[in-house]
């Protein structure tokens, strides 16, 4: 057997090459699908692999059918997401549920950039427009979160960017790192996620004067219709 051939079941080749079409724009929101004997033709498949992987596709939100008419695309764009360290919540935009705080031992590559062992957590779901769109666990040191609203139990007006600006640690400059991995369950069940879609995962450090690290945190999104988007101005 050729090591580079595709050996995913024939059904999920289908709905990954359908998915990406929709992603792209090729299926533009609101569209038609073809028929399904127009896909069987398609794809030289069967009736019922054509059918398995249009139900992939409806159970993650990319599809969905009207009785009697077809199938068709998802209303919506790709959701694109912006990469700023805070985003405003808003009434027809992003909320926040503050799912934990507590002082916590650090996972050992948070502990490696903020030099210390001990921090607090702010553990939250963010949404927008009442869809799950990411859990974040976010560190801040214990050296200048405790005893500050970062370390209270209750949503902070202007988020932790404006307490640790208001403390002389204004969020300079942040890096991510980006990875893609299978999702656990807590992030499975906490953002809703279809059976077999992973997760983005965004390890962004918050950085202050000096270089000093104020913030870690660990950002996590659905992949099946989420896109970052970065920007960046050249001088």
């Amino acid at each position: 057997m050729d090591r580079d051939a595709d050996t995913r079941p024939r059904h999920l080749q289908i709905a990954a090459d359908l998915r990406a079409q929709i992603m792209a724009g090729v299926l533009a929101p609101g569209a038609q699908l073809p028929s399904t004997q127009q896909l069987v033709e398609r794809y030289s498949t069967a009736n019922a692999t054509v059918q398995r992987a249009l139900s992939v596709l409806k159970d993650e939100g990319f599809l969905y059918g009207r009785p009697g008419k077809g199938v068709y695309v998802r209303d919506r764009q790709t959701f694109v997401v912006e990469v700023g360290a805070y985003l405003a919540p808003s009434p027809q935009g992003y909320s926040y549920r503050l799912l934990e705080v507590a002082e916590v031992n650090v996972p050992a590559e948070v502990a490696e950039i903020l030099g210390e062992e001990r921090a607090i957590l702010r553990r939250r779901l963010t949404l927008r427009d009442g869809d799950p769109v990411e859990l974040t666990w976010s560190y801040y040191p214990l050296s200048i979160a405790d005893g500050t609203p970062l370390a209270g139990r209750a949503k902070i007006p202007g988020g932790a960017p404006r307490v640790l600006a208001d403390l002389g640690y204004p969020g300079r400059e942040f890096t991510d790192r980006v990875s893609t991995r299978a999702p656990t369950t807590e992030e499975v069940e906490g953002l809703a996620l279809p059976e077999g879609v992973p997760i983005i995962r965004q390890f962004r450090v918050v950085l202050s004067h000096e270089k000093r690290p104020v913030e870690v945190s660990a950002i996590i999104k659905g992949g099946h219709y989420y896109e970052l988007q970065y920007h960046q101005v050249v001088d």
